[in-house]
């Protein structure tokens, strides 16, 4: 600022006329272009942001002494991808961008200043990738209180929502046809319909559709349920009610009768019941607060503002006409695209004009707007998509086995067949004699005389059998292993949520699962990629340092109230002071600088350096005020007050703005009032350029008092240190002292942002007028326009200094990371922070350690960064992959051009570091440092010819990665971390797991095997789209090394143990079947081999799959290297699948031969040996669990031996039946004793050798976990010897 007009004069001090505001549409709503709220100003642009812009012009009337006229308004940013919320799937990651750190435009076009430019072919693969891009070639029209012309024109949408799936008619259709897109389902369909036909009854037809119809209703009563809740939601919904403007009066009317055009008012508290455009409000100038918190989860209030013509028009009473051209319903909550004509003049209308559906109103009495979306148009509706499906890996491993049990069971009934053929060929000439296979009726008198029976000659006897083979063995394919799955997810996701150690106090945040298929993932992660800002620290922002003018400061503080109890203390008149909720340490030497009545250039500098940072905000002032008695000499006035605003950041500068005594305490439509030592100074703003993330700064111009205009700008350092005036060599000096310090604040971790500021022309001022009204009223790159209309007043600027602010890391962070890092599990933080800050907070987190190597790729341009790759590589000895597959073949996608990284080169084996080996080799562990603009070098491809050569860049890339210990990327924007995540996906066969709390962490979370969101300071979007939530970091080592491995050992063994019970069953009938001359006859009742898989043995498998525990959650914990038993697969592999089904083969011979031995010389029938055989089979597979249970509980206890005694109980039942052909049999054998002695029998002689493998392996190759079990054992018994030893002693 120039010294030649006073900067501190009063508002009554003779100047020229203010200048009243003439518009209320202040851009005050920070927007995203990933749809959450994130902090605006920062330094580590950790958050993807967006843009609007603000401008007042006035023309002075020398006529008549008043201002009118041209009125330039905020807009929303255009210029950035809209991207659904989903991000694409796996089958479509190629044909998204790596992420370049520049936001394209609506038709494609693009600008940039501060970042590189994508190819244009990326460009136009990512506008077509996302629909959601609004091109405004046919807008929507909407008459102001003309609902009829506009829906009969248009048929827009009622306001009537709809989330229900089902109604009464459609429900039972609908709902099977989903339930049998799985294909286990259908296979059981078949199995029953074959089932019903005469020739294949092998069992009764009922009881062949029990297993089915069980699965199908248990689904459909679920589904059924949750419709039914979604159904009485939609009718509360739809039937409440809002006031809506008809007949000239305001009417009640309920929401599902509003329509678009109509004019709505809404009172305090109230809910928004569609997206509306405001008119007026019950504040004269216009404006209103809302709160989002149904729609994105933030509680800070938001705020919006009517136009000021149509705001004077709703205050005067006066009917508002006019039509609004806007663009078609779309998901993004954080823009809107309009114009409207009113009273022949045609103006934009931006995000701040509009409030959506879901949002309430606050701290305002009324708010009057038009209907412009209408229930499922609305942006809250298109939203409620729920996130991409995803399947665990234990779930696809388990598909892999069901192939493969699949072909034994076709191996098996081929068998059948194929001896059912050659036994006919064998006895064709008996075949009118035998019982079974005779060609006609032994009675030669009547009808039957004559008659086949049952035969059909020898080769559909062989199809039949085939047939009846597959429904014989129909359950080798265990349906009833999903419904068990499922229902042992669900209570582990109980215990997970139910779990007080991941309870954070702090926020009243409790764990939540989102997605409950895929707990078992949990145990198996191997790599995390990690958010910093809100993930790793609190964001909780405070102001600590600040470099004013080439001085630092911060290191001599006072805490506020002593500095100002100190100042209070000596005049007796009663002043007014304002109280912070929080205050924070100043620094006494700058206060003393501050207040001293000088004209100094440093006194001005940083007299503009606390006004920048409290007039260039969007921070809403909230003022209640009170009286103190703390003053000796006469009360104070003391008004507390409270800023609300979307980012930390942005809080944080205000507030340590107040602490030197600079306190904003008012802003309207058009002004702000600062207090200044006391001095009210009132401030007219004429334009607001909000942070995004192209700019990477903000600006905000300001009209003073004294008709003084001056621009206010600040933000990144990388952004703002190139558009400084550089007039002299006290200009170069004044950088290079504030670049030193910047360097230093960010090598403490502290967050840092360049402040500056100059004088604006009225030439310059005017044209930047003329320039910005023809970018608001555009329709098409709008955004385009207005970042060129900024750059126009953001150059030359005047360097003022730098701030430094702390936010500091969770509870636990060090000991958590450590923890991850002992059991296996890389850990790689994406943010959006400078290097030197993204290294600092990696060190404090022992994320980096003194003995790394680090490894720092920061290139200028594509051939540095290569350089520094291949260098690295060889300096650090590591192999790439291309050297490791020499035949390796690069594919590529013709119809995207995007890369396919092959299936040959998926690995679950990281590259070797060969260190040592050669001269110059180190063998420390290492550390890779990357920034957002070098992974663009290395991941981006301009030219298809150049995809070969730039695939192999890539795997260079990903091998240097996967051989550090530690990688830190830093500078990345919100797509870029999903291109790396999308590139360990891809290259690997291992399980990610990404974490972070804003919306530029969503798309990271979506990609990622598992997506974990924080309850923290930036919204709920990062929890709406995870898989698992929780309010600190720390939390997430509980989760993994306890919970996920209990969930991981639990459900690898219950899908290995449902295959067990169904084989051994299931090989018994085929062996008994091969002992009867391949008849496919069954020894069993229909109903004993249905109830086996669903009543008899299957309580059992859910108790111990919910509450088995091989160890203890403080072993875990206290060894991490446990988890590794998960990347190891020790639960569930191909190897223990096949040993468990050589095991079955045994068990099924057992079975069958044991007691056709003991019997061999009695009269026992075949019902009897069937009803020995199921008892048997249960017992054994139940024993069989047994041996495998590592705790044991009462409910355990309850459900292995109960399920027994209910299958006696269900065996008793059916043979007490007369009709059935087992009737009594069990009272026979229960007399016997040989029944009883070859039960035992079958047990022992079953599982021998089980136990003979389990003991051998435990002693000679007892596994981690085997002999920390020992351990634990162990201490339990010290610990009861010792409290024994203390009893005996008292």
């Amino acid at each position: 600022m120039s010294g030649d007009h006073p900067l501190l004069s009063s508002p009554d001090s003779p100047s020229a006329p203010l200048v009243p505001p003439s518009t209320l549409a202040e851009r005050l709503e920070q927007l995203l272009p990933d749809g959450s709220s994130s902090p605006p100003i920062l330094d580590s642009n950790d958050d993807g942001q967006a843009e609007s812009l603000l401008v007042r012009e006035y023309i002075a009337d020398s006529d008549c002494g008043e201002r009118r006229g041209k009125q330039i308004f905020s807009v929303g940013p255009e210029s950035r991808p809209q991207f659904p919320l989903e991000y694409p799937t796996r089958h479509k990651k190629r044909q998204a961008s790596w992420g370049t750190m520049e936001l394209h435009s609506i038709n494609g076009n693009s600008a940039s200043h501060d970042v590189l430019q994508a190819p244009s072919g990326v460009q136009e693969k990512a506008n077509k990738s996302h629909p959601d891009i609004l091109l405004h070639e046919d807008p929507r029209l909407i008459y102001i209180d003309d609902p009829k012309r506009t829906n009969d024109e248009n048929e827009f949408t009622g306001n009537e929502i709809r989330t229900s799936q089902y109604t009464l008619i459609t429900f039972l259709p609908k709902n099977v046809f989903i339930q049998f897109h799985r294909v286990a389902y259908l296979y059981f369909l078949v199995i029953a319909v074959l089932n019903q036909l005469p020739p294949l009854a092998v069992f009764g037809r009922t009881a062949s559709l029990f297993p089915l119809l069980f699965v199908l209703c248990v689904t459909a009563i679920k589904d059924g349920y949750e419709d039914w809740r979604r159904h009485r939601s939609d009718n509360y919904e739809n039937n409440r009610e809002s006031l809506v403007l008809q007949s000239g009066q305001f009417q009640v009317k309920k929401w599902k009768n509003i329509q678009v055009g109509e004019v709505l008012k809404i009172c305090a508290d109230d809910t928004i019941p569609c997206d509306m455009v405001m008119l007026g409000t019950s504040d004269p100038s216009g404006i209103g607060y809302i709160q989002t918190m149904n729609l994105d989860g933030e509680s800070n209030l938001k705020t919006r503002f009517a136009r000021q013509e149509t705001s004077s028009a709703v205050a005067e009473g006066c009917t508002i006409m006019g039509i609004i051209r806007c663009e078609q319903p779309n998901r993004n909550i954080y823009e809107f695209t309009a114009n409207m004509e009113f009273n022949g003049h045609t103006f934009p209308l931006t995000q701040s004009n509009i409030v959506l559906r879901g949002c309430q109103l606050k701290n305002t009495e009324w708010v009057i707007g038009v209907v412009v979306y209408a229930g499922q148009e609305t942006k809250a509706m298109l939203n409620s998509a729920a996130s991409p499906p995803k399947r665990s890996k234990v779930e696809r491993y388990m598909n892999r086995e069901t192939l493969s049990l699949s072909i034994f069971l076709f191996v098996m009934c081929s068998v059948v067949a194929a001896g059912m053929g050659t036994w006919l060929i064998r006895h064709k000439h008996q075949l009118d004699t035998l019982p079974y296979y005779r060609k006609r009726f032994f009675t030669n008198w009547g009808k039957l005389n004559g008659k086949t029976y049952r035969y059909y000659g020898i080769p559909m006897e062989i199809l039949f059998s085939f047939l009846s083979s597959v429904i014989v063995f129909q359950i080798m394919i265990p349906i009833s292993l999903y419904i068990t799955v499922e229902l042992v997810r669900l209570g582990q996701s109980y215990f997970m949520i139910e779990d007080r150690h991941m309870f954070d106090c702090n926020s009243g945040a409790r764990f939540q699962c989102r997605s409950f298929n895929i707990n078992e993932d949990l145990g198996q992660i191997r790599y995390i990629f990690s958010d910093k800002t809100g993930t790793l620290t609190e964001n909780k922002m405070e102001f600590r340092r600040a470099s004013i003018h080439g001085r630092d400061y911060g290191s001599c503080v006072l805490v506020a109230d002593q500095l100002q109890e100190e100042n209070d203390t000596g005049g007796g008149v009663a002043r007014k002071r304002w109280k912070l909720k929080s205050e924070v340490a100043v620094d006494s030497e700058l206060m003393e600088l501050l207040h001293k009545d000088l004209s100094e250039d440093e006194r001005i500098a940083a007299h503009e350096f606390f006004l920048t940072l409290a007039a260039c905000n969007t921070v809403v002032p909230i003022v209640s005020t009170g009286t103190s008695s703390s003053c000796a000499k006469g009360d104070l006035d003391v008004d507390s007050i409270d800023y609300q605003g979307e980012s930390p950041d942005e809080q944080a500068l205000v507030a340590a703005a107040s602490n030197y005594r600079y306190t904003l305490f008012e802003r309207t439509s058009g002004h702000i009032a600062i207090d200044v030592n006391g001095e009210k100074l009132r401030l007219d703003v004429l334009g607001l350029h909000e942070f995004d993330s192209v700019r990477k700064r903000m600006s905000v111009v300001i009209r003073f008092p004294n008709n003084t205009i001056k621009v206010l700008v600040k933000g990144a350092d990388t952004s703002m240190l190139s558009i400084l005036a550089n007039d002299s060599q006290r200009d170069d000096e004044l950088r290079h002292s504030t670049q030193r310090h910047l360097n230093e604040y960010s090598s403490q971790g502290l967050r840092t942002l360049v402040v500056a500021a100059r004088d604006l022309t009225n030439e310059e001022l005017e044209q930047w007028q003329g320039m910005y009204e023809d970018a608001s009223t555009s329709l098409s790159d709008r955004s385009l326009k207005l970042r060129q209309t900024a750059a126009l007043i953001e150059s030359n600027l005047k360097l003022l200094g730098a701030t430094a602010i702390e936010d500091k890391l969770q509870d636990g962070v060090p000991e958590a990371i450590e923890s991850l890092r002992q059991a296996g599990i890389k850990v790689w933080v994406l943010t959006g922070d400078k290097q030197e800050t993204a290294i600092s907070i990696g060190v404090s987190c022992k994320l980096l350690t003194a003995d790394m190597q680090q490894i720092i790729i920061n290139g200028t341009s594509e051939a540095e960064c290569r350089n520094l790759l291949v260098d690295a590589m060889e300096k650090y000895g590591v192999q790439s992959s291309n050297e490791i597959n020499q035949s390796l073949r690069c594919k590529s996608n013709a119809a995207s051009d995007y890369l396919v990284l092959p299936d040959e080169v998926k690995t679950s084996n990281v590259p070797k570091c060969h260190a040592g080996k050669e001269e110059g080799k180190i063998s420390a562990p290492l550390a890779l440092i990357i920034d957002g603009n070098s992974l663009v070098y290395i991941l981006e491809k301009d030219l298809q010819s150049e995809a070969i050569a730039n695939f192999f860049f890539i795997l260079q890339l990903f091998d240097l990665a996967t051989s550090c210990s530690v990688v830190v990327c830093c500078r990345v924007a919100p797509l870029q971390k999903a291109g790396i995540v999308d590139l360990v996906k891809t290259r690997t066969d291992d399980m990610t797991l990404a974490i972070g709390d804003g919306a530029n962490d969503v798309s990271m979370i979506q990609m990622a095997d598992v997506g974990v969101g924080i309850c923290g300071q930036e919204g709920r979007q990062a929890v709406m789209a995870s898989d698992f939530a929780m309010g600190q970091f720390r939390f997430l080592k509980r989760l993994l090394l306890v919970h996920g491995h209990w969930n991981y050992q639990r459900i690898g063994y219950l899908v290995i143990y449902n295959f067990y019970r169904n084989a051994v069953f299931v090989l018994m009938l085929f062996w008994y079947i091969l002992s009867t001359s391949f008849s496919t006859t069954s020894a069993l009742t229909d109903y004993s081999s249905v109830f086996y898989s669903l009543i008899y043995t299957s309580v059992p498998t859910i108790v111990v799959g919910v509450l088995d525990k091989d160890l203890s959650h403080r072993t875990l914990l206290q060894y991490p290297k446990l988890y590794g038993s998960g990347h190891r697969q020790e639960a569930y592999n191909v190897t223990l699948f096949w040993i468990t089904m050589l095991d079955t083969l045994w068990q099924s011979l057992v079975l069958l031969y044991v007691p056709l031995f003991t019997y061999k010389e009695s009269t026992i029938d075949i019902w009897s040996m069937g009803s020995l055989w199921t008892i048997s089979v249960v017992i054994l597979v139940n024993v069989h669990l047994a041996m495998d249970i590592h705790r044991w509980v009462f409910i355990t206890h309850l459900a292995v031996w109960g399920s027994i005694i209910i299958t006696y109980a269900c065996v008793v039942i059916l043979d007490s039946i007369p009709v059935f052909p087992n009737y009594w049999t069990i009272y026979h054998l229960a007399c016997s004793p040989t029944y009883w002695i070859t039960i035992l029998l079958i047990i022992v002689v079953a599982l021998l050798p089980r136990f003979v493998y389990k003991v051998v392996h435990h002693i000679f190759w007892a596994s981690d976990i085997q002999i920390a079990r020992e351990a634990e054992m162990l201490r339990r018994k010290r610990k009861h010897l010792g409290s024994e030893k203390d009893e005996d002693s008292s």
